[in-house]
């Protein structure tokens, strides 16, 4: 019946008693359910990691508009790297690059930290997300 319709016949529940089967054009098919993925795919958003970067001699404005920009990227449903770079004499006042992400999670509010606050060297990181 199939050679004759010019179609496939496919066995959709094989351990079905009895299997059942389906005339259909098997290519066609395939290309729907590809098209389908594709476009449930394209609206699927990613998340990325935006960087935003602290110091220790930071101003208060400008501590403010860090804070601002890292409510705003995790509204957007991103996550936030929070880096401080700590140079010359600072690396003896560790506790208050501490101290300043403490006041920057606090600040931001809802927001928790993904990955906890690490030091490699100088560098201090913490991953941030809703």
């Amino acid at each position: 019946m199939a050679e004759e319709r010019g179609v496939d016949l496919v066995e959709i529940a094989p351990n079905a008693q009895p299997p059942v089967c389906r005339l259909m054009d098997f290519g066609a098919f395939k290309y729907r359910q590809e098209k389908a993925e594709r476009k449930s795919k394209s609206k699927q958003k990613k998340v990325e990691v935006k960087g935003i970067r602290l110091s220790l001699k930071m101003g208060q404005h400008d501590f403010d508009h860090r804070v601002d920009q890292a409510q705003k990227f995790l509204d957007g449903g991103d996550k936030v790297k929070v880096e401080m770079l700590l140079r010359g004499r600072e690396m003896q006042h560790q506790e208050l690059a501490e101290k300043k992400f403490k006041e920057f999670i606090e600040r931001i509010g809802d927001a928790k930290p993904e990955q906890a606050l690490s030091r490699q060297g100088r560098r201090y990181t913490m991953i941030i997300g809703k």
